[in-house]
């Protein structure tokens, strides 16, 4: 898949005080999310971050934006400020670093330190510039203002950026859960205080824009949760994103009233609930003999006195869950065991999950899935909390991100019952460039933006290739914006080429 533009043109010079927004990834998909913004002759990144390959993809483990708008203005490159850790956010980021090693990387707290943890497998050493929600700081021409907003990640932000062209309101990925499990409230009074100084541009998360109402609180799992764990007669393995340190405490919280220890299964997982206990965002429960064994320890207990957390609950082919569900694990899943997927299920990887879960059932293992019991909730805002945010910032123009085309539209939708005029909605799809000018903003011309292919074992993000240290060099194939093939090989060179490609640590370059 690629994305053309027949119909438009390179975009002319920037008006002097102007504002340039360029989405390269994020708008239209689901993953990806990179947006850049241009101003007085220099540039701030928002997030940078990969999608995963489609069944139809083999062979190929990551897919990155294309830098390749970026050639000859690296220099330019102010921050890349990154809104929350999740892959679809940070997982390209060791990439941008190849191409210029000191861009820094701003973000909160638990943010950096995970992308810490994981630049330490591509021995990338970044520069950090550490920002808490109500913090306030200019990068070369854009003054940024960070907001909290609630995830379903810890210390996520929104980012409000000043310039000269007016005010722009970055979501990031948010929903408004008024019981959340940290206490940690998304910031509807910044927002409101933002609309009243004036928003000239919205742009904001549209994944659940076509669902109605309002999510459910993150509370309401745990009963759902200590169910299960009360009828589980045997193992109970529980599969989420690496990442989710909300859920892993759930789980944690219920293995200790049940009187079960927990071990961790596969490295991304390792490595994030190791960061996030040392930062203090994870509480291991105090129980007698510890809660917490390693995977040795794990296989040696009785079945009715262990539980599992492991990665794989979106299908990836060599995640843990995956291997255990073919066997190709030293975990062996068994009649009688309990499978938790507490997650959603990401658009495209649907064949990738009922694919596992028929494997897991075929062994006699009981799937419980948010299909059949309510073992996941979202963490994007559903249309009443994007209706809310849209009458607290009150914007002029807007612009939905974040999502597929349904939801963008579904988003745009929202934004002109709330009021906005529809003149002053901008749908935008990648490589599309956004001018934001006297308070208008409107699309001015596009770049090109293809998908490029990392190909190569256990290249960064949470697929667990290998359990051991990720190999960082990848090889791939980077589609034209038409969708043609223009190299194969290093990716991001054309095959034959000498000069180093995307995967190649030697002397970086950008994607030709």
């Amino acid at each position: 898949m690629s994305h053309p533009h027949p119909d438009l043109s390179r975009p002319p010079r920037l008006a002097r005080n102007g504002l340039r927004i360029t989405g390269l990834g994020g708008l239209g998909e689901i993953g990806r999310n990179m947006t850049v913004f241009e101003h007085a002759g220099r540039l701030l990144i928002v997030d940078c971050g990969v999608l995963f390959p489609e069944p139809d993809q083999p062979g190929v483990d990551l897919i990155l934006p294309d830098f390749s708008s970026l050639e000859g203005r690296l220099h330019l490159i102010e921050a890349v400020v990154i809104t929350h850790a999740h892959e679809d956010h940070i997982g390209a980021i060791p990439y941008l670093l190849r191409e210029r090693a000191d861009i820094p990387l701003v973000g909160s707290k638990l943010t950096l330190a995970l992308i810490g943890s994981k630049l330490v497998e591509h021995r990338i050493t970044p520069q950090i510039v550490e920002v808490g929600a109500g913090s306030r700081q200019s990068f070369g021409p854009f003054n940024c203002e960070f907001l909290a907003v609630n995830h379903s990640i810890p210390d996520a932000l929104a980012v409000a950026i000043r310039t000269r062209a007016g005010l722009v309101l970055h979501t990031g990925d948010f929903k408004m859960d008024q019981l959340p499990l940290d206490g940690r409230l998304t910031d509807l009074g910044g927002i409101a205080r933002l609309g009243a100084e004036g928003v000239d541009l919205l742009m904001s998360d549209s994944t659940n824009a076509e669902v109605p109402g309002i999510v459910t609180s993150e509370r309401d799992i745990a009963p759902v949760l200590a169910d299960i764990f009360t009828s589980a007669t045997k193992r109970i393995i529980v599969a989420c994103f690496a990442s989710h340190v909300h859920r892993v405490q759930q789980v944690l919280d219920a293995a200790a009233a049940h009187g079960r220890k927990v071990a961790l299964v596969g490295r991304s997982m390792v490595r994030n609930m190791g960061v996030a206990r040392d930062l203090g965002y994870l509480r291991i429960p105090v129980v007698p003999g510890g809660l917490m064994v390693d995977l040795k320890e794990a296989e040696e207990l009785p079945p009715d006195r262990i539980v599992l957390i492991s990665t794989g609950s979106q299908g990836e082919p060599m995640s843990a869950l995956s291997r255990m569900a073919g066997r190709d694990h030293p975990i062996r899943v068994a009649e009688g065991d309990t499978v938790i997927l507490a997650s959603s299920l990401i658009p495209g990887n649907e064949t990738a999950v009922y694919r596992v879960i028929n494997e897991l059932t075929r062994w006699g293992a009981k799937v419980a899935h948010r299909g059949n019991a309510m073992v996941h909730v979202s963490g994007h805002a559903a249309a009443g909390e994007l209706l809310y945010v849209l009458n607290l910032a009150k914007p002029r123009n807007f612009m939905p991100v974040h999502g597929e085309w349904r939801h963008l539209r579904a988003h745009a939708r929202l934004a002109s019952l709330t009021g906005v005029p529809d003149d002053n909605i901008v749908i935008a799809e990648n490589g599309m460039v956004v001018d934001l000018i006297d308070g208008q903003a409107a699309v001015s011309g596009a770049v090109p933006c293809g998908y490029v292919y990392v190909d190569g074992l256990s290249v960064g993000g949470d697929r667990d290739l290998a359990e051991g240290p990720a190999d960082p060099r990848g090889r791939g194939i980077r589609l034209d914006r038409r969708g043609g093939r223009l190299d194969h090989g290093e990716a991001g060179r054309p095959a034959g080429d000498p000069r180093p490609g995307l995967g190649d640590r030697r002397r970086p370059r950008l994607a030709r």
